[in-house]
């Protein structure tokens, strides 16, 4: 009898008992267990064949890895781009509707300037005919006037007259020139000023000193204070009057800021009595 037998009969009944059912439960398994302990001789190819499946495997992961970041990058490029466009769009919409709300008043201040334009044509049609009226009085009083600058104002009534003919000025601009014109010479109606001119013409032209206190008087006097005069302007000439020597002297501080203002001595045509 076999040992292991012997021992299991040595036992008592729930001790046999025990140990058969062991026994019959791992008898069954010594076939197996002896098949595992010994080396196949194929194991090594079997490794190998594992270790290919794994790394291919793993491959495939990365390969679907990279796939999947390439998909996610496109896609946040989409997504910035697409909500690039509705900032723009929702900026144009915003645009849009502040000029539609901007176009009544638009259309509102269209019709008031075709109003204006047409009654700027009519302004033109009737300041035109005034502005040249204005200036062939301008040029008859300078003409009329004491001959205090003459090259001046004349340059400055042949400039206004050129003015007139040239289209490239435009009406309001005409109009300014004249009335500054105008203004300047008012200035000279409340002004006193002295400057070196020519008296006479040709050969007996002669360079003096001028001084104009307003338009009440012209007085002349030559540089070496020998000759000093005044313009008649009921003579329309140069009168010779030495007599005014030293009152021209004095009104010429005064013009100059040189002295203080006082009471002037000027050379005044007495009031004439006019026939009714």
């Amino acid at each position: 009898m076999p040992r292991t037998l012997q021992r299991i009969t040595q036992l008592d009944r729930p001790g046999r008992r025990l140990a058969v059912w062991l026994a019959a439960l791992v008898v069954p398994l010594l076939p197996l267990a002896a098949q595992a302990a010994a080396p196949s001789a194929d194991a090594p190819a079997k490794l190998r064949n594992l270790v290919a499946s794994e790394a291919g495997s793993q491959r495939a992961s990365a390969a679907s890895q990279d796939k999947i970041d390439g998909l996610d990058d496109e896609t946040q490029k989409l997504l910035a781009e697409f909500r690039q466009v509705t900032n723009e769009t929702e900026s144009v919409q915003a645009y849009n509707d502040q000029l539609a709300e901007q176009l009544p008043s638009q259309l509102e201040e269209m019709a008031q300037i075709n109003v204006q334009l047409k009654e700027i044509e009519t302004t033109s049609r009737e300041v035109s005919p005034l502005m040249k009226r204005m200036l062939g009085t301008f040029e008859q009083f300078v003409k009329l006037d004491l001959p205090f600058l003459p090259e001046e104002r004349a340059k400055r009534v042949a400039g206004l007259l050129a003015m007139m003919d040239r289209a490239d000025v435009t009406i309001s601009e005409k109009y300014r020139r004249i009335v500054e014109a105008y203004q300047i010479e008012m200035e000279y109606g409340h002004t006193i000023e002295a400057y070196d001119g020519q008296l006479g013409e040709g050969k007996d032209a002669r360079t003096v000193q001028f001084l104009r206190i307003g338009r009440v008087a012209l007085m002349y006097q030559t540089l070496d204070q020998s000759e000093t005069g005044y313009w008649d302007a009921d003579q329309k000439t140069w009168v010779v009057d030495d007599d005014y020597e030293h009152a021209f002297a004095t009104n010429l501080a005064v013009a100059k800021k040189m002295g203080a203002p006082d009471l002037l001595v000027v050379p005044v045509q007495a009031p004439k009595k006019v026939d009714s």
